[in-house]
């Protein structure tokens, strides 16, 4: 097996939060926070909600279904319904330079695990920080296949390295946990996203269920074999894997420090252009009428979403066209902004075939280190905007302001909990170190739940 990956689990083994620099430990609260909050209103959409309901009578117990009624389910079950609840709305952050959603991936697995084992807050946010690590340290080796979506694919070990640490494994069992994964490792297309296909969510539910499967089976005394990671990732799922940059500054450069956050509700490439939208129409001031066309010029991966009329709620993700004629008509492209009713919406839908999008091969060249969009907006008396970014908010030079990183949470998680429910988990999470274990987290979720 590689001295690389041996290493890497003898990390995740032995680092304790304490070892962690306290601007990485605030900001792992603040990743740890907002996955929760999409998590939460996540569980509120019709097919989420229908498999719970499905799942029901086979429940088990021992870990928290992170939706309305709060449920007890076995860990397996309870992470698998909670990562497909916080890919269902698209809000989810990622790893900046390399394909991933880390956090959404390993945190339904770290949540399972750690309330079965009745691991302290403190265990909680280091196998979180840690399996975070693990996913970012993957992705840079790895070399995915051109239509390979990330959702169960490198995060999936990585919440496995979480959930065997929860477990109490060694770092020879944590290895060994990441290997015996490799065979659950998921294969889901880009091509599920355009068609509406929700079951591109079902593989990133699938990192939590095999977080919370791997380990037992390590447990268990299954074995694999000492090379699976590097030839699963280099030639069964991949495209190739090099191992020779997997210890880089190890435990003094923190993978999650690199990520984005959003507030569009909507798939990350597009939001250059959205951000390069809100701007020229804050200088125009147009009422939806008024505009003629809304020219976007952007570098390949984001040009490609471009269908102006989605199929589904889903499939409106990752159109631009759909985003930005929302954001003209209902001045944003956030949570509420881009809900079922948009879709529906015939002002937002005539105005989807006034958005004209173009890759620039000047922007494509510099991306992903930077990624670029120019919009023009031209009304019909005329007038037009035109306005540039390098890449979008909330990116490595301009960061979302911690306050609106928790007003995000507070209108997430308000779906499923009452104002004073939020503001307690939210209190509860920036003390998370003082848990005594994660019970505290259900318990007030059950406290302050909304019934209707």
């Amino acid at each position: 097996m590689g001295q690389q990956i041996e290493s890497l689990a003898e990390f995740v083994a032995a680092t304790r939060w304490d070892d962690v620099p306290a601007p990485v430990r605030d900001w792992a609260k603040t990743v740890f926070l907002d996955t929760l909050g999409v998590i939460l209103a996540g569980s509120e959409r019709p097919e989420v909600k229908g498999l719970r309901d499905r799942l029901a009578p086979g429940a088990g117990s021992g870990a928290t279904v992170y939706a309305r009624g709060w449920p007890s389910q076995d860990p397996r079950t309870a992470a698998l319904l909670n990562g497909v609840a916080g890919r269902a709305i698209e809000l989810c952050e990622g790893l900046r330079l390399v394909s991933g959603q880390a956090a959404m991936q390993v945190l339904p697995a770290v949540l399972a695990t750690g309330e079965q084992a009745r691991r302290p807050g403190r265990e909680i946010m280091a196998a979180f920080l840690l399996g975070y690590e693990i996913a970012g340290r993957l992705a840079t080796g790895f070399t995915p296949r051109p239509l390979a979506h990330q959702n169960g694919q490198v995060s999936l070990l990585a919440a496995t390295a979480a959930g065997a640490r929860l477990r109490g494994l060694d770092a020879a069992g944590i290895s060994r946990a990441m290997r015996i994964a490799t065979v659950l490792v998921m294969t889901p297309s880009y091509t599920n996203a355009v068609a509406g296909a929700t079951a591109l969510n079902v593989a990133g539910g699938m990192s939590g269920y095999a977080g919370a499967l791997a380990p037992d089976l390590a447990l268990a005394g299954f074995e694999a074999q000492p090379d699976a990671i590097e030839e699963s990732l280099g030639q069964l799922t991949g495209d190739g894997f090099s191992a020779d940059r997997l210890l880089d500054d190890l435990g003094r450069s923190w993978q999650m420090t690199r990520n984005y956050m959003r507030l569009y509700a909507c798939c990350n490439p597009i939001h250059p252009a959205l951000d390069c939208l809100a701007a020229a129409l804050a200088e125009l001031r147009p009422k939806p009428e008024e505009v003629a066309r809304i020219e976007v010029a952007t570098y390949r991966f984001a040009s490609v979403m471009k269908n102006p009329d989605p199929p589904n709620y889903f499939a409106s993700k990752y159109s631009l066209p759909h985003a930005a004629a929302a954001m003209v008509v209902r001045g944003g492209a956030g949570f509420l902004q881009l809900d079922d009713s948009a879709l529906a919406d015939p002002v937002i839908a005539a105005l989807r075939h006034k958005v004209q999008i173009a890759e620039d091969p000047a922007m494509s060249a510099v991306a992903p280190r930077l990624r670029p969009a120019r919009v023009t907006v031209t009304l019909t008396d005329g007038r037009s905007a035109s306005h540039a970014r390098d890449s979008h908010r909330g990116d490595f030079s301009d960061h979302f302001s911690e306050a609106e990183l928790r007003a995000k949470f507070r209108e997430l998680a308000g779906t499923v909990l009452t104002a004073d429910g939020v503001a307690a988990v939210e209190d509860a999470v920036n003390r998370i170190e003082t848990w005594d274990s994660l019970d505290e987290l259900p318990a007030l979720c059950r406290k302050f739940g909304r019934t209707a």
